[in-house]
C-alpha cells in the first residue's frame, strides 16, 4: 500500500474536506498493486492497481478523475498505461456489502469512543472469533484486531496463557 499525498498540510486539507462534506482537489490516495505479489491477479506482463480516497459519507460523486490525477502527479505516464478500469462509489460498495454503510470500508467512523469500547473477540460459538476493522482498536494496517483475537483464542484454549 502506497499513500499518495503532498506536504502534510495538503494531506490534512484532503482529509478535512471529506469530514466537512467537501471533495479534495488533490485527494489523499491509497494505492495498491497486488499483482506485483500475486501474478494471478493480472494477465502475463500486465498489472492491476487498486486505489481509493476518502469522500463525504454516502457520496454519489465519481472521483476517479481526481484519483487518477493524483497518481499521475507522482507517477507520470500512469494514465497512458491504463488498459481498462472500473470505479465503484460508496453506494456501490454498500450494495455489495451492507456492512459498508455509506461506502465506509472501515466499518464506521473511528471516533475515540469506538477505539476504547470493550468488545468481546470471542463469540458464543467456541471456534468463532471477531477480528476486523469493526473491532477495537479499529481500522488500519496495524494487525492489532487479529492479534487481540488470537490472544483471546489462546486464553480460551489455555487459561494459563499470559501472552
Amino acid at each position: 500500500m502506497v499513500h499518495l499525498g503532498g506536504a502534510p498540510a495538503e494531506i490534512v486539507e484532503s482529509e478535512r474536506a471529506c469530514w466537512d462534506g467537501r471533495y479534495a482537489e488533490r485527494p489523499f490516495v491509497l494505492l495498491a498493486q497486488q499483482s506485483v505479489f500475486d501474478a494471478t491477479r493480472a494477465p502475463p506482463g500486465k498489472h492491476t492497481a487498486w486505489a481509493y480516497c476518502h469522500v463525504p459519507y454516502g457520496s454519489p460523486k465519481d472521483v476517479r478523475g481526481p484519483i487518477d490525477a493524483q497518481i499521475e502527479r507522482f507517477a507520470p505516464g500512469f494514465r497512458d498505461r491504463i488498459i481498462a478500469a472500473t470505479a465503484r462509489g460508496p453506494a456501490d460498495l454498500q450494495r455489495s456489502n451492507a456492512n459498508l454503510a455509506g461506502g465506509d470500508i472501515s466499518a464506521g467512523a473511528s471516533h475515540l469512543t469506538r477505539l476504547l469500547r470493550p468488545l468481546p473477540y470471542s463469540m458464543p460459538v467456541p471456534w468463532v472469533y471477531l477480528c476486523s476493522a469493526a473491532t477495537a482498536p479499529g481500522p488500519g494496517v496495524h494487525g492489532m484486531c487479529g492479534h487481540r483475537a488470537a490472544r483471546t483464542a489462546l486464553r480460551r484454549r489455555d487459561p494459563s496463557f499470559e501472552g
